[in-house]
């Protein structure tokens, strides 16, 4: 039991390092916290530092889903028994949850995207997979990352549902995923429903 909750305990710390927040502060003496959207993310790290250091970030905190997946989950194996997959979908949501509410930060942090990205890719990539077309379709059409990426959240337990069949606790987990999501998309929310969210190439048209 030990073995388990400090495996989950692991996969929250790594899931809580900022690694935009550092970044941005190490390379550019900047706070994300104070500058563009104001979160800590890869979407805004990409905005101050530019797309190739803004993809480093992406990859960290995409990295922060991916490894509790694959090698912490092996340290819970025992929760196994009571369901397939159930200690990797655990280490994933505990990533995510610390990259949302992390300890480093009073709690304050990202909106869970890449590293929840990176800890479906842990357990089913073809889940991930299908929810990125998602992404693209929305993010072409709208023009907003905000909008394509809680679409993607949405289709998350989708995809895991028919995609990974009869182990409901991974579609249960991408559920949590999903909420975890748009929780933390809730001012982009109501950017989109007064029309003012951000869409991609405005600022150049202008």
């Amino acid at each position: 039991m030990i073995p388990t909750l400090l495996a989950f305990l692991a996969s929250y710390l790594l899931g809580s390092v900022p690694f935009g927040l550092v970044m941005a502060k190490l390379i550019k003496g900047v706070d994300l916290r104070e500058v563009g959207s104001g979160n800590i993310g890869a979407t805004n790290a990409m905005r101050v530092l530019g797309k190739p250091l803004g993809l480093v970030a992406f990859l960290l905190d995409f990295a922060k889903g991916l490894v509790p997946t694959l090698y912490f989950a092996s340290f819970a194996s025992d929760v196994n028994v009571h369901a397939p997959l159930l200690a990797e979908s655990l280490c994933g949501v505990f990533a995510v949850v610390g990259h949302c509410f992390p300890l480093y930060l009073r709690f304050k942090g990202g909106k869970g995207v890449a590293t929840g990205c990176g800890a479906i890719v842990g357990v089913a990539p073809m889940v991930f997979v299908t929810s990125g077309l998602v992404w693209l379709v929305v993010l072409g059409v709208s023009r907003m990352v905000s909008l394509a990426s809680m679409a993607m959240g949405l289709a998350f337990p989708i995809a895991a549902w028919v995609l990974v069949p009869g182990v409901p606790v991974f579609a249960g987990a991408c559920g949590l995923l999903t909420l975890l999501v748009l929780v933390r998309h809730r001012a982009n929310i109501a950017r989109i429903r007064l029309g003012t969210e951000p869409r991609i190439g405005t600022k150049k048209a202008a």
